[in-house]
């Protein structure tokens, strides 16, 4: 089989190859075939009890600002960070 990618990608491929991230080309091609096959099976069903919690807080008003939640984020990092 023939796989013809842009200039970019091989260009990009070949420096993941380079840098040790991939034995080869084929092997990097094979790996990302194989993520969106898993992705692709995935309905992402499980996901749903979640979304319908999280709009029921909104809807009750249980919202925080994004910089409210950016900083409890770091926050958390600079505790694995010790």
């Amino acid at each position: 089989m023939n796989i013809r990618l842009s200039p970019e990608q091989d260009e990009w491929l070949k420096a993941q190859v380079a840098a040790g991230q991939f034995g080869s080309v084929d092997d990097a091609v094979a790996l990302a075939i194989a993520d969106f096959m898993a992705i692709g099976d995935d309905d992402l069903g499980w996901a749903r009890p979640y979304v319908d919690e999280a709009r029921a807080c909104a809807a009750r008003g249980e919202v925080t600002s994004l910089d409210d939640a950016m900083a409890d984020i770091d926050a958390h990092l600079a505790t694995l960070k010790r």
